[in-house]
């Protein structure tokens, strides 16, 4: 059986989902508490870190599934849209997949780095491992990157469907995940941004992405129109 090991609000974890969903492929979900460094979790993945897909395939059929680890999100994801390739989800030219790979570096670079890595280390983490109240200063700081980034955003879908062209990509999913998560919190001003949030709707929407408006943190709750799919 195929497992994934990840923490409900990692944006990481949540693009995977995402995509095994839109791939119809069934996965046990595994919550993996990533600050403990537990050493059956760090023999998959020695830096710690979730996503990792645990994959067993049957190579000869006289003996047992063999089993394959898959750290890194966008690794796993490849490797899903390879191996899986009835709906691609990275293009189907070349300038396509470089566009989607772009973009994917976008939200799980700079926008992790910017915006949803602090909110959520200060918001959630901290409060996991008892290391403090939230630093309100750095909150500050990483709320004001979010507009850069909304009209952007805005501005890409004006002028595209889905991020990359006519069809859903992991460009979309990458995107979606990370706001996903600084929705959470009731901080993006979507009316402001008529575009994103139209394509945003379109997301919420479908159902590989409705399991994600499920998630709860127990005793910090989302905001009221988290998982509305009317906002």
């Amino acid at each position: 059986m195929r497992q994934l090991y990840h923490f409900p609000l990692c944006p990481f974890s949540r693009k995977v989902r995402v995509v095994l969903s839109e791939k119809k492929l069934e996965a046990t979900l595994l919550y993996e508490p990533i600050w403990k460094r537990r050493p059956e979790f760090l023999k998959f993945n020695p830096a710690g870190q979730v996503p990792v897909l645990i994959e067993n395939i049957l190579v000869d059929p006289r003996r047992p599934p063999k089993e394959h680890v898959i750290a890194h999100s966008q690794a796993i994801c490849q490797y899903l849209d390879e191996t899986y390739s009835e709906r691609p989800l990275m293009g189907d030219t070349p300038l396509t997949r470089a566009e989607a790979l772009r973009l994917i570096g976008w939200f799980d670079e700079k926008f992790f780095l910017e915006v949803s890595g602090p909110l959520l280390f200060e918001r959630i983490f901290k409060r996991l491992v008892g290391h403090g109240g939230p630093d309100s200063a750095r909150i500050r700081k990483s709320l004001g990157f979010i507009a850069l980034h909304m009209k952007y955003l805005d501005e890409l879908i004006q002028e595209r469907h889905w991020l990359v062209g006519e069809a859903l990509s992991i460009a979309d999913i990458a995107a979606a995940s990370h706001l996903s998560t600084v929705d959470y919190f009731g901080n993006i001003k979507w009316d402001d941004y008529k575009h994103a949030k139209e394509w945003y709707a379109r997301l919420k929407c479908r159902p590989s992405f409705r399991s994600l408006l499920k998630d709860r943190i127990p005793g910090i709750p989302p905001d009221e129109i988290y998982d509305h799919l009317d906002f």
